[in-house]
């Protein structure tokens, strides 16, 4: 074997941990277009049979298709994505167009089922299938209290404190409703399957993989954690990497 030969075999070697996984998980800060364009690099490289976004409903995923994503003005209508809320559809759009035949799945719990979670709970919310995916256990007060410290500083510690249970129950069904959405497109696609979500929902301690990983533990998961200006990103991403900051408004300048 020559030395090219030998070389080109070896680098096939450290490329295919991540190349043979069944389920990318792919992070973002949202409004960040750099997290945007890694993650539509990443998915061409891929080249998924399934594409799960959080942003998605599964009604405005089931309008995509390969000629649709040809038209990006027409995709943007399509999906309504002007009211949805998410940063500019621009930065989403080429991540659609990375891999045109996927099919995608949408994973979005809607705004009116989120608000009913702080009556009924996550359990009642997610339906039948709540137990399998850990939501009918509650957490330990360890757990719970560190889980309410997150919610109120992500949110600019300027939630009541009695609607933080609330807003940790709404996180983990988001996590359980990404990990169901992943588990049918692998047993509709058969995968890889590429999952494009917010860096909390991707982290694997608790985060969607740790719900994947009750209902179907035989997956082969890899998660990429997208963090800015190089701060740091705990919670047991397979990879982070850094971006510059996107410029924003001051997120909290509202809340005050």
């Amino acid at each position: 074997m020559s030395l090219r030969l030998a070389l080109a075999f070896v680098l096939s070697l450290v490329a295919l941990p991540v190349a043979a996984q069944d389920v990318v998980v792919l992070g973002e800060v949202h409004d960040n277009p750099a997290h945007h364009a890694e993650q539509a690099r990443r998915v061409a490289a891929l080249a998924p049979r399934a594409l799960v976004f959080e942003m998605l409903t599964p009604g405005q995923a089931a309008r995509v298709t390969p000629a649709l994503i040809a038209d990006v003005d027409a995709m943007e209508e399509a999906l309504d994505w002007a009211e949805s809320g998410w940063p500019d559809f621009s930065m989403y759009h080429p991540i659609f167009a990375a891999a045109p035949e996927a099919t995608v799945y949408g994973a979005q719990v809607p705004r009116d089922a989120a608000r009913d979670v702080f009556e009924v709970g996550a359990a009642e919310a997610f339906g039948p299938e709540a137990a399998a995916y850990g939501l009918t256990e509650p957490l330990s007060d360890a757990e719970q209290a560190g889980r309410e410290t997150m919610q109120k500083e992500a949110h600019c510690n300027a939630l009541p404190e009695e609607v933080l249970p609330g807003m940790v129950a709404v996180q983990r069904l988001r996590d359980a409703v990404l990990a169901r959405a992943v588990v049918r497109a692998m047993e509709e696609t058969g995968g890889p399957v590429a999952v494009i979500t917010g860096n909390g929902h991707a982290r694997r301690d608790h985060g969607m993989p740790a719900y994947l990983a009750r209902v179907a533990p035989d997956l082969t998961v890899y998660v990429l954690g997208q963090t800015e200006d190089g701060a740091p990103l705990a919670s047991g991403f397979d990879e982070v990497i850094s971006a510059p900051a996107a410029a924003r408004p001051d997120p909290c300048a509202a809340l005050r």
